[in-house]
């Protein structure tokens, strides 16, 4: 089996890492878009840009031409798609309009198209249905809790592929569960997509109410009603409420909403500092995905008739139409009502 990553991010880079533990020499390619960045990895061995410090196997072939990625890659190989949810749609794109045969493609990505409210796998069913000419690929969503820098150190971590496809779910894992890395398969791809979407913008709520020094009782409060916003979203688009009680919902709600590596509670720890949004942005240098997809998240709900309070009061936020203070009011502010 072959594994090309699109994409030399933090994330692209430590899959790229640990497949590269287990695959045969030269059995892993890793592409980026940047020929100086291919140059400085293929002589260094080191992503210094996303994933400074950590050794990249010499097996790992560094293209910058999308074509000689592509050429590599046959029926039983896998493609990973490491971008931000913004570069999803051109790069399935590019896939599509490549290939000459069936194709195996995973995306590591979480969020909603913003334009549309669109699921990344809606997102790349509709561009696989407009370019992929005929020609049948099975795809599917790797993700769970986790952070790029742990999981290309070695250290222990579970994800889930989900996918329709259960050929797919086994080339994953027949891939990556190995030694520290555990792969669940699911084929509840709203479940597990939404959960991961719906976390990002619960961790940014997060940060803020740790800036602010509310406490460890209103962190608990706020991830559970988290929780259940989820939950409802999930049930109302088709997917298992259940699904967000797994790796891809409450494991990776916990770990977002806590983790000091998280970019999403960074944000929200520097807006309870009064740091203005554009700002924390650009100090970040990372894509934030609770803040590309808050707007985007909230709009599915209110399209499905779902209330969900933190993801409102998270959004009005973002969009400067309410102060920190007022926003944390109308939260504690609202009715007394059963939990269920």
């Amino acid at each position: 089996m072959k594994l090309t990553v699109i994409g030399a991010g933090a994330w692209g880079t430590a899959i790229a890492v640990q497949a590269a533990q287990h695959l045969p020499e030269e059995a892993v390619c890793l592409w980026t878009r940047s020929a100086a960045q291919a140059r400085a990895m293929q002589q260094h061995h080191e992503n210094s840009t996303h994933l400074p410090g950590i050794v990249l196997p010499k097996s790992i072939l560094i293209f910058d031409h999308f074509a000689q990625a592509m050429q590599r890659i046959g029926p039983d190989d896998l493609i990973v798609i490491a971008t931000p949810i913004s570069g999803l749609a051109e790069t399935v794109r590019r896939i599509a309009e490549t290939a000459s045969g069936p194709l195996q493609i995973v995306w590591l990505c979480k969020g909603l198209e913003p334009q549309t409210a669109l699921l990344p796998h809606q997102l790349v069913a509709r561009e696989l249905e407009l370019h992929a000419r005929g020609i049948k690929h099975t795809f599917g969503a790797l993700t769970g809790p986790s952070f790029a820098r742990e999981m290309a150190l070695g250290l222990p971590c579970a994800l889930t592929i989900a996918s329709a496809s259960k050929t797919l779910c086994i080339s994953v894992q027949k891939a990556l569960h190995h030694d520290n890395l555990r792969i669940y398969a699911s084929d509840d791809l709203i479940g597990v997509e939404l959960g991961g979407a719906a976390k990002n913008v619960i961790a940014i709520a997060a940060g803020i109410g740790d800036g602010l020094g509310l406490g460890l009782n209103a962190r608990a409060a706020l991830l559970t009603r988290g929780l259940a916003e989820m939950m409802r979203l999930v049930k109302a688009a088709g997917g298992r409420p259940e699904t967000c009680m797994g790796l891809t919902g409450v494991g990776d709600l916990i770990l977002t909403a806590t983790g000091d590596l998280s970019r999403n509670r960074q944000v929200g720890l520097l807006l309870a500092e009064g740091k203005p949004l554009p700002i924390i942005l650009s100090e970040l240098g990372h894509v934030a995905e609770g803040v590309l997809c808050a707007q985007a998240l909230l709009a599915l709900a209110n399209r499905l008739a779902v209330e969900m309070p933190i993801t409102t009061t998270v959004s009005e936020v973002l969009l400067g139409k309410q102060t920190l203070t007022v926003a944390l009011q109308g939260l504690m502010g609202r009715d007394a009502k059963s939990e269920h």
